[in-house]
């Protein structure tokens, strides 16, 4: 009998295990925004659970190091590899996640801004801010660690790193983190704690959606060979991080330069019949 899961392996549960962990985790500082009534407690950007998820993450992304290798040898075996669903599903998924995640972004803004729809303006425009500046992170880093992807050491030496390397190397040389695992990390946790703001009760449909969604863009990363586990797994802490807290420092920060420009941003009939650029705010604002 032919297996072409992944996921009935040890390693395949491992990447599951990274699903609900990056879930569970990254909805306790989404919470804490939404039912603390306090400004104090909004305008708090780092917190200790922020601490644990680090520690989390940190802790997961040391633990894939031992299990690079087995991850790029299941994935990369024939059988995988030959599976035509398989192929076309990692290349469409990659897609949505970059360049898509900005092309959905600024669209959900610009369809926002247009139709006066402020949640969706809202949403469009800080997916677009979180996955940009997970995006600026992940690429310093891979510049500065030089880390040699599994495609370039035939999958043998997941431990090919040298600081600096990135910058004069080129691509193949620029494996850890993952950015198209940021970018899609970035676009869940910015969509996960912005719906979470208006509808609370599903949660538990919007998480595991939009993280399981992410978790297959790094995982596609991986079959087609360009990054090993660990890259991944960091470059989902990353992405995870970026989301929330931009999120969390626009909604205690409604006064913020950005929001305050994009969001307040109209364009009005002025009474002489010419477009004038005006800008609104809600009245917590002022």
């Amino acid at each position: 009998m032919t297996r072409l899961s992944i996921f009935g392996s040890a390693p395949g549960q491992l990447v599951l295990a990274l699903v609900a962990g990056v879930i569970a985790a990254s909805e306790v500082p989404a919470q804490t925004v939404m039912h603390d009534d306090s400004i104090h407690a909004a305008k708090t950007l780092f917190t200790w659970r922020d601490g644990v998820l680090a520690g989390g993450f940190a802790g997961l992304t040391v633990a894939m190091f031992p299990l690079d290798k087995s991850f790029a040898r299941r994935l990369q075996d024939s059988t995988t590899q030959a599976n035509r669903l398989l192929h076309n599903a990692t290349t469409d998924v990659q897609f949505i996640a970059d360049p898509g995640a900005i092309v959905i972004g600024v669209g959900m803004y610009g369809v926002g801004r247009l139709m006066r729809w402020r949640e969706v303006a809202d949403l469009g425009l800080h997916g677009t801010e979180g996955a940009v500046f997970a995006g600026l992170a992940t690429t310093l880093l891979k510049d500065v660690v030089g880390r040699a992807r599994p495609n370039v050491t035939a999958d043998t030496n997941p431990h090919d790193f040298k600081v600096g390397r990135g910058f004069n190397q080129g691509d193949g040389y620029r494996s850890f983190p993952s950015g198209h695992a940021t970018v899609a990390f970035a676009a869940a946790a910015v969509v996960t704690s912005e719906t979470q703001r208006w509808w609370p009760h599903g949660i538990w449909l919007v998480a595991p959606a939009m993280y399981g969604g992410a978790t297959l863009v790094g995982v596609s990363r991986m079959y087609n060979n360009a990054h090993w586990a660990s890259d991944v797994a960091l470059g989902a802490a990353i992405g995870t991080f970026s989301g929330i807290k931009v999120v969390r420092y626009s909604h205690g920060h409604t006064n913020n330069f950005i929001d305050r420009w994009l969001l307040g941003a109209n364009v009005m009939v002025a009474p002489n019949g010419q477009a004038a650029l005006g800008w609104s705010y809600p009245m917590d604002v002022l």
